[in-house]
Parts: C-alpha cells; structure tokens; sequence
C-alpha cells in the first residue's frame, strides 16, 4: 500500500506540482479514502518526505550508474556532472529534494535528515578516495563546497536565471562544462 501511494502521489506531484497535490486527490486516484492515507502517513508533509527519500534513493542510483571510474579525480568529475544532469533532468524531484521546505517539516530540528545520506555518503567516499589530489583536508567540507557547486548550476538552470547571460541553451550547456572544467582544475593540489 505505501508504494501504490508514494508511486501515486510522485506521479501526482510530478505533473501538477506539490500545491495542487492532495491526500485527498491521492486517494481518488489510488481508489481508496484519504483515511487509508493517513493510515500510512500523518500529513502530507511526512508523505511528500517518502517521497524526497525515493528521489534521493534514484539520485543515488544514478550517481551508481554514471560515476564508475577507477581514477579517484575522473570519478569525482562524473559524480558533479551527473548530479547537474540529475537535477537538470528532474526539475520537480529537485525542488522537492533541495528546495521545497514542506517535506523537512517532517524531520525534528534536533533530527538527522536521513533522506540524503545514500547520495551524500557517495559523494564523501568519493572525495575521501581522491583527497591526496584535493587542497582539502576535510571530506565532508569539501563536499559540501562540491555539492554546493551543483546546487547552483542547477537551481539557476531550472528557475531560468541562466537567460540573464542571453546564452541559448546549447551555450549554457557548454558553459556547465566549462564551469566543472574549471572546478576540478581549482580543488586539485
């Protein structure tokens, strides 16, 4: 029953966006009442929490899929660029991972955001394979300050504020290259 519901409502959430996603309008689709819905989940805030974790759980499979390279530095270049790609090709499920509040409303102020660590732990093993070729000491920081990279270029792409540089899209492409190009050449020792 949880994935009929996670399955419905990131469907749901995909197409018509998180406002115009319901318990109610979840559970016409999945033909039963919102009463069995909140059997499962609380509110829509814990619901749409399961569902950042799914989103997280692809994003980790695609960081799986796409950064496989045996040199620690060429594997730390394909993690970044499969994460702008991730996030480019997924507008909704990004903003419902890294932008979107209500599904944090979920997690407590002393918890531990669990919904990322799959993806995120990637990124540290990755970073801490190549930290003899990285200017940083500290794994975590220096993923932080890669994931932040990422996080940029993403949200300018999918909210549209590349358009302030009258690039098309074809040179805001290669402009994403150029900026890991120039990323990977700064961290490295």
């Amino acid at each position: 029953m949880r994935k009929l519901i996670i399955s419905a409502a990131m469907e749901m959430f995909i197409k018509d966006g998180y406002e115009k996603t319901s318990i109610r309008n979840i559970a016409e689709k999945i033909e039963y009442s919102p009463a069995t819905i909140y059997l499962y989940y609380k509110d829509k805030d814990e619901l749409f929490y399961e569902i950042q974790r799914e989103a997280f759980d692809q994003l980790h499979a695609y960081f799986q899929e796409h950064a496989v390279s045996a040199n620690p530095m060429e594997r730390l270049r394909q993690l970044l660029k499969a994460y702008i790609e991730y996030g480019i090709a997924n507008p909704d499920l990004y903003d419902l991972m890294f932008i979107l509040r209500s599904p944090m409303k979920a997690v407590g102020e002393d918890d531990f955001w669990e919904n990322c660590s799959g993806a995120f732990q990637f990124l540290i093993d990755t970073v801490e394979a190549a930290k003899d070729h990285l200017r940083f000491s500290d794994p975590t920081r220096a993923g932080m300050i890669m994931w932040g990279l990422g996080h940029g270029i993403i949200a300018l792409t999918i909210r549209g504020r590349m358009k302030v540089t009258r690039m098309n899209e074809e040179e805001q492409a290669d402009l994403v290259q150029i900026a890991l190009q120039e990323f990977m050449q700064i961290i490295q020792k």
